[in-house]
């Protein structure tokens, strides 16, 4: 009988991870972009766009390491990935023009596709299988704060150091906490529920080609497009939140102050889900998460400054529960079963969607100012009519 490893020292020490992770990737242009784009001569534009870059290679790679972590477990390809971004950002810090900085995103995309929530929720439900949404939300609940953590570390060492020494900081911090983590704290081997059963249709002499899944069902299309749109709306903010702050008449200290409070309220979210809403259906969690994001932009827009708090509040906790759906709603829908690739296939068009984000938002500030929240407003809505949607349509668990 397999001993089942215990869940909070995993929980803490990839919470510790994606904290690291998300704060040296996905919140890092907030902060670098502009330096980096007036230190090598071009507008800031192309350091998002470049950026850009990494989120495609992400969505292209993702499929294949969820596979390889149903297959082996998500020790070594984590540990890997903890490599693979201490590399991009080494890099990142040397680049010397457009394209020295375009080849570091590209690396930092591998180490993106292989080590962030995705395959931390793929190697979780490979140990615990369907026991993972408890520790799914442990390491959200950690995970939570990057943004406010590592937005002042990276503010201050862009102010007392530069932005290169910035990268060096956190290419460091890679190697130092993030690979022991992986390493010494994710259980080797394991193997996901489709593991299993190819082994036993091999043992039984049966075709191992039967375990199957269809990947183009009318759940799969809606929970890619929840997702997609929900991601969309996290990096624009992720990317371009204390700019939007700015503009709307808060001093810069005051935005940074109020951006930073997106952490805790995405703690405060999960938080709901991990205790009240953790005995009901994840649908139900997304569907309340939804809406938080479409009301908050409206009170901003309408109030302006004085509502940036708020506004920052509303969004956190919304995508703080909606980061936990990404792991939590495959998980209750389908099964344990080719839970990492599938995981892979539904994410890849939330890549493109984050790879479009900095760009198309960016490009909305600069033409329509606040207005641009109309856009994601939109998206909130839409993605509350798709959960709407999918319960009926997800009535029926998919057979694998």
């Amino acid at each position: 009988m397999t001993t089942v490893p215990k869940k909070l020292p995993i929980v803490l020490a990839l919470g510790t991870v994606q904290t690291l992770a998300f704060g040296s990737t996905l919140y890092l242009p907030a902060i670098l972009a502009e330096p980096m784009a007036n230190d090598i001569g071009v507008t800031p534009g192309w350091a998002f766009g470049a950026f850009s870059l990494a989120l495609v290679v992400a969505a292209l790679l993702g499929p294949a390491a969820g596979a390889r972590i149903d297959r082996f477990g998500g020790r070594n390809v984590m540990t890997v990935s903890s490599l693979v971004l201490a590399v991009g950002l080494a890099l990142l810090g040397l680049a010397d023009g457009i394209v020295g900085i375009c080849l570091a995103w590209l690396i930092i995309g591998i180490g993106m596709a292989t080590g962030l929530y995705e395959s931390a929720f793929a190697s979780l439900t490979v140990i615990f299988k369907s026991d993972a949404r408890g520790p799914i939300t442990g390491i959200t609940l950690i995970a939570g704060f990057a943004s406010t953590i590592c937005w002042p570390i990276s503010a201050w060492f862009e102010i007392e150091y530069g932005w290169r020494i910035t990268c060096f900081f956190w290419a460091a911090m890679h190697i130092v906490l993030a690979l022991p983590l992986n390493r010494f704290f994710i259980p080797s081997g394991g193997k996901s529920p489709q593991t299993d059963i190819a082994q036993k249709l091999h043992a039984e002499g049966r075709p191992v080609e039967t375990v199957t899944t269809n990947y183009f069902t009318m759940p799969m299309v809606l929970l890619a497009f929840v997702f997609a749109a929900s991601w969309f709306t996290a990096t624009a903010m992720a990317a371009h939140l204390p700019r939007l702050l700015q503009i709307s008449g808060l001093g810069t200290a005051d935005a940074i102050i109020a951006a930073s409070l997106v952490g805790p309220a995405q703690v405060i979210g999960r938080l709901f889900e991990f205790g009240l809403l953790q005995r009901m259906h994840p649908l139900i969690s997304a569907r309340l998460a939804a809406i938080t994001h479409p009301i908050g932009s409206m009170l901003f827009l309408i109030f302006a400054g004085p509502a940036g708090m708020i506004f920052t509040s509303l969004h956190g906790m919304g995508n703080g529960i909606l980061t936990i759906a990404k792991g939590t709603l495959p998980l209750a829908i389908f099964g344990p079963t080719g839970y990492g690739k599938r995981q892979g296939f539904l994410m890849a068009p939330s890549r493109f969607a984050q790879a479009a984000a900095p760009f198309v938002f960016g490009v909305l500030i600069d033409g329509y100012g606040m207005q641009a929240l109309l856009l994601t407003t939109l998206l909130g809505i839409l993605t509350l009519l798709a959960l709407m949607v999918l319960k009926v349509s997800a009535s029926a668990k998919e057979t694998d």
